[in-house]
C-alpha cells in the first residue's frame, strides 16, 4: 500500500516536473538574453541612484513587460547583484506582475474602459507605494 502511494507521489512529482520544464527553458534562455544583450553600464545608466526616478522607471520597466512571476524574480535578483537600488527592483517586481500595459486591449475589451484605465492607475500608484513600504520595512528590520 506504502510502496503504491510512493510510487504514485514519484509519477506525479515527475508528471510536474515535466509540465513546469518548458517554462525553466524560458527562464533561463531569458536569463542568458539578460545577460548577453543587457550590460550593467546599461543598467547603471539607465538607473540613476535617484530613489524617486529609479522607482518610477522600475515601475514602468515592469509595467510593460510580460512574463510569469517566476521571471521577474530571477531578473530582480539579477538586477540587484548588477548593483540597481532595491526600489527600482521592487518597483519592477510589483509592476510586472500587477499593470500589464501588453495586454490592455484584451483587459480593454473584456472588462471596459473604464475599469481597465482605474484598475491599472491604482496598480501603478499601489507598486510606488508598496515599493516604498517595502524598502522601509526591509531598512527598519535590517
Amino acid at each position: 500500500m506504502a510502496d503504491k502511494t510512493f510510487l504514485r507521489s514519484i509519477l506525479q512529482s515527475l508528471k510536474n516536473f515535466g509540465s513546469i520544464l518548458p517554462m525553466l527553458a524560458a527562464v533561463i534562455l531569458t536569463m542568458g538574453l539578460f545577460q548577453t544583450y543587457i550590460t550593467e553600464d546599461m543598467l547603471k545608466s539607465i538607473f540613476s541612484g535617484n530613489t524617486l526616478g529609479d522607482t518610477l522607471i522600475g515601475t514602468l520597466a515592469g509595467g510593460v513587460s510580460v512574463g510569469n512571476p517566476v521571471v521577474s524574480y530571477i531578473l530582480g535578483g539579477e538586477l540587484l547583484s548588477s548593483g540597481i537600488s532595491l526600489y527600482a527592483v521592487t518597483a519592477f517586481i510589483l509592476s510586472w506582475v500587477s499593470i500589464g500595459v501588453v495586454q490592455l486591449p484584451l483587459e480593454w475589451q473584456l472588462f471596459g474602459r473604464r475599469f481597465t484605465i482605474v484598475r491599472n492607475l491604482l496598480s501603478v500608484i499601489g507598486a510606488i507605494v508598496v515599493t516604498f513600504l517595502t524598502v522601509m520595512t526591509l531598512k527598519v528590520f535590517s
